[in-house]
């Protein structure tokens, strides 16, 4: 069974993205923190005893054919988060609830668990282990916790002020971003251009594609934790909701990145256009090609 343990001084204590916004932020202490952190861990495992089962089988696909685009829900995506849900109110009968599927729940709550029970479904449904599962917390609608969970190949990333850490096979390790890589050196994700970007979007994420060495595309969620291991420099996307991103910004700070919108202000709970990066200067350097399309 994994035990959080109290981590190190915070790195990224407001989980704003640059020291210019700072500001005074309300703040868990360590020992407020970690029976959250174990909480977060058991509702990710949850999740997981629901959705694995139904990965590349049966996974009552219907489609909610939102704006005349096929919009995809499985049985794993509303399954997944009644599991989170009915734990939360279980064990926290006072937090809020904010999830893709089922809406809000005393959205205006001290804690806000914000949730996107199965990030990826495209992934999902086409057998791919892309997807995943995102928890955050809000504490004083500021995120506080933060988790992506990819429980086929047993992982699950989780962060706070203290540090982030990969927890798989029983064990856990810290997290740290990829430093010092120039724009020309860096590895970008993004999820799809054609579909997610507008066309000025698709314009200045063109310029970024042919400025960085390597493009990945179609790895949703993802993508931020690898930033948060290391492996991936960047990320860039558009239109995102809150339950698509705001996990992930604990995560990003505690393993010591960054996460902006395209003016280099801070997200989080409105989504929208955003950039993740472990380096500030590749940030600079991505925030000045994508600046032209920011809204």
């Amino acid at each position: 069974m994994y035990l959080a343990q109290p981590l190190p001084g915070p790195r990224n204590p407001c989980f704003v993205s640059r020291p210019d916004q700072v500001k005074s932020r309300p703040m868990l202490s360590a020992a407020e923190l970690k029976p959250l952190e174990v909480f977060v861990v058991d509702l990710n495992r949850a999740a997981a005893d629901v959705i694995l089962p139904l990965f590349r089988a049966d996974h009552g696909l219907e489609d909610k054919n939102a704006g005349g685009r096929f919009d995809p829900v499985t049985a794993a995506d509303r399954g997944a988060e009644a599991a989170i849900r009915a734990l939360i109110s279980e064990r926290y009968p006072t937090h809020g609830v904010i999830g893709e599927e089922y809406g809000e729940d005393r959205a205006n709550a001290e804690f806000v668990w914000v949730i996107d029970p199965v990030d990826g479904t495209r992934a999902f449904i086409a057998g791919l282990p892309l997807w995943t599962t995102l928890i955050g917390l809000r504490f004083q609608g500021v995120p506080a916790l933060g988790s992506i969970g990819q429980p086929f190949l047993d992982e699950i990333y989780v962060g706070h002020a203290g540090g982030s850490r990969l927890i798989q096979d029983g064990s856990s390790r810290a997290l740290a971003v990829r430093k010092g890589v120039p724009i020309s050196h860096a590895i970008v994700a993004t999820t799809d251009p054609h579909a997610c970007f507008t066309l000025a979007e698709r314009v200045v994420w063109a310029r970024l594609r042919d400025a960085v060495r390597l493009v990945r595309l179609g790895c949703d969620a993802y993508a931020y934790a690898m930033v948060a291991a290391g492996t991936l420099d960047l990320v860039v996307e558009a239109g995102l909701k809150s339950w698509d991103i705001e996990a992930a910004i604990p995560l990003i700070a505690g393993a010591g990145g960054f996460i902006t919108d395209w003016n280099g202000a801070p997200v989080g709970r409105y989504g929208g256009q955003i950039a993740i990066a472990g380096d500030q200067l590749l940030l600079d350097d991505a925030l000045a090609l994508l600046r032209s399309a920011a809204s």
